[in-house]
């Protein structure tokens, strides 16, 4: 199961703009993606009613076949449970889908979920299905679900954020932070700005980045999460829109994505130049914002 491909911008905007104005089942016609299709399938029942006590982290992790030094990514991944057991709110839940259980934190909040799938190539989009597909069997009130890459880090608060403010739809990481590992330089994502033009929202760089407000009384729910974690991570607002659960900004910068520590998943696909370059462009030098990134997110 290889990543599914993007829909082109100018379709995206038109089967939002049909789906508006003719509704669901009108616009399934012009669906280009399994992924669109589940979302109308979802945009045609109604938003849960039920207050959102939840959010469940979806946490595809790497098998050790895959990696040079398994033990450096188990303690990237115990950094990353370290900013969701940091959480001043206790009320989310943690699963790790992976062919071999890494060494995980005493508490009930986090489980394995085993992976045996041996077909060759990359499996996280294999594993992110998996996760999904095992939703129904967790026993989850509504809430809201959101896959996380296993090296990126909570900011403290977040979890209590999300279930205070009650989003309908579910939140989307429009702010969050970049670091250079090897250089330890932190650039702030962000949307464009006119003093700074060529910034880009942290949902544009990174997979953490959507949470989405999930019903377990609907199958249709997780039949999109399943569909929209087939495709990178740029597509999630416009499927998220389409399945009417648009996503609200997160009033901070609440996730730090971690760049060039030696086992990054998109060093692997030749895809993180242009992230260290951004770090550089718009990197963080006032202490008072290095002090707070330092005091919220539990850095390795």
């Amino acid at each position: 199961m290889a990543q599914a491909p993007a829909t082109p911008k100018t379709h995206r905007a038109l089967i939002r703009l049909w789906a508006a104005l003719a509704g669901p089942e009108a616009a399934k016609t012009r669906a280009k993606a399994p992924s669109e299709r589940a979302a109308l399938a979802l945009r045609a029942l109604p938003l849960p009613k039920e207050r959102r006590e939840t959010v469940t982290f979806l946490v595809p992790l790497v098998g050790p076949h895959h990696v040079g030094d398994w033990e450096s990514v188990t303690a990237r991944l115990q950094t990353t449970l370290k900013s969701f057991v940091a959480q001043d709110d206790p009320n989310w839940r943690a699963v790790i889908c992976c062919q071999q259980r890494p060494p995980l934190p005493d508490d009930p909040r986090i489980t394995h979920l085993p992976f045996d799938d041996t077909a060759p190539g990359n499996d996280k989009w294999r594993k992110l299905a998996a996760l999904c597909d095992y939703l129904p069997r967790m026993n989850l009130p509504t809430g809201y679900v959101m896959s996380f890459d296993a090296d990126d880090l909570l900011r403290q608060g977040t979890v209590r954020e999300m279930l205070s403010r009650q989003a309908p739809g579910g939140y989307l990481v429009q702010s969050g932070f970049v670091m250079d590992h090897a250089a330890h330089a932190f650039a702030l994502a962000d949307k464009p700005s006119l003093g700074r033009p060529l910034r880009k929202p942290f949902w544009k760089l990174c997979g953490s980045c959507a949470a989405i407000s999930h019903d377990p009384s609907q199958p249709q729910s997780a039949t999109f999460l399943r569909e929209m974690t087939a495709h990178e991570h740029r597509m999630f607002p416009h499927l998220a829109a389409l399945a009417g659960r648009t996503l609200t900004p997160l009033n901070r910068p609440s996730v730090l994505y971690i760049l060039n520590h030696g086992e990054n998943f998109g060093a692997r696909r030749g895809r993180v130049g242009f992230k260290t370059r951004f770090v550089q462009r718009f990197r963080i030098t006032d202490n008072e914002t290095l002090s707070a990134i330092a005091q919220d997110f539990p850095t390795p």
